[in-house]
């Protein structure tokens, strides 16, 4: 329920500021669409099987991830557009809802286009209903965390 009100909150204030969230469901879950922390892409998470998984849905930029302020050369010269980035997530930790089991981290893997490779990594959300992804070698520990957004249009505008 907690979740419901803020999430509900969110939509209220965004709808004040001209804003709506491109996905407007009041799930707190991760379903639905993410704008990637650097801004470059649109990524889909669905279900796939038994698992989540996201694809990227619309590019939106080439930035670096790991040298600010410039372009990306992607060690994958793929086209991002229809690229699996999320793969194989699964839910490994649960909250008790009102005697419900409600996931709120799932495992999974997440690729990164700059240096073409995969990395475990931890998907949970945010207090501001942020997706956080925890990339990471070996153990959590030792990894780097990023913060996506829902995409957000303005009211009667398109995307």
């Amino acid at each position: 329920m907690k979740h419901l009100v803020r999430h509900f909150c969110r939509a209220f204030a965004l709808a004040l500021l001209g804003t709506t969230p491109a996905f407007a469901e009041t799930s707190a879950g991760p379903l639905g669409r993410w704008v990637t922390s650097s801004g470059n892409l649109e990524v889909e998470v669905a279900p796939c099987g038994d698992a989540l998984c996201g694809t990227v849905v619309k590019v939106l930029a080439n930035h670096s991830m790991s040298r600010e302020g410039e372009e990306m050369k992607a060690a994958d010269p793929r086209d991002p557009m229809g690229m699996q980035i999320l793969s194989g997530f699964v839910a490994s930790e649960f909250d008790d809802a009102g005697g419900e089991r409600v996931p709120v981290e799932w495992k999974g893997q997440i690729y990164n286009r700059e240096d073409a490779k995969s990395y475990r990594c931890l998907m949970s959300l945010g207090e501001q209903g942020e997706l956080l992804l925890h990339g990471y070698v070996g153990i959590p520990w030792f990894g780097r965390t990023s913060a996506w957004t829902r995409p957000t249009v303005a009211v009667g505008g398109a995307r």
